[in-house]
């Protein structure tokens, strides 16, 4: 079983597709600028990728090079990957060399979502604020929810996440069957 691992940090939690991101000073830079930095970034994460995966094939782990995003296409089973000593040695030998994705990379890397997206997602937030969580997220002009920290344990929030799967997305947590 071929396995596709992005060997980066990955998220659920939205952002990309906005030009602009704030800077210290709490002012916005150019798209231009924005673009440069997230470019140079990139550069700088797939250099360090290639690193990664020399260091890789050198402890006897033959790895693709990275692609122009910087992910890695790993054909090796999840089961063997996290078991196997070779495997194993290897990523512990490397994992110095693995860069990390920046917040800011990650979010550029992201697809823009579609205008249907958007209004599904605006439509979602304020399901939740108006069903027991009112600290939920609003979505940014870029249609990405604004990371804000919110109570997702909540009793309101649980209740709330039920209502709006099923009003908004068509997804019934009543009928999907318990782990077990």
């Amino acid at each position: 079983m071929a396995v596709l691992m992005a060997v980066a940090g990955c998220s659920d939690t939205g952002g990309g597709g906005a030009d602009e991101v704030a800077n210290v000073s709490g002012g916005k830079p150019s798209a231009k600028t924005t673009t440069e930095q997230v470019e140079s970034e990139l550069a700088e994460y797939i250099d360090g990728m290639r690193a990664w995966v020399g260091c890789m094939r050198e402890a006897g782990v033959d790895l693709p090079d990275p692609d122009a995003k910087g992910n890695v296409k790993i054909d090796i089973p999840a089961t063997e990957w996290k078991r196997e000593p070779k495997y194993l040695r290897a990523q512990e030998k490397c994992v110095d060399k693995q860069p990390s994705l920046s917040d800011s990379l990650e979010k550029a890397q992201q697809p823009e979502p579609t205008e249907e997206e958007k209004a599904k997602r605006r439509e979602y937030a304020t399901c939740m604020q108006d069903n027991g969580a009112p600290d939920f997220p609003d979505v940014g002009e870029d249609g990405y929810f604004v990371e804000e920290n919110w109570d997702s344990t909540s009793a309101g929030a649980k209740s709330a996440s039920r209502t709006c799967d099923k009003s908004v997305y068509g997804v019934d947590h009543s009928t999907v069957a318990p782990k077990g």
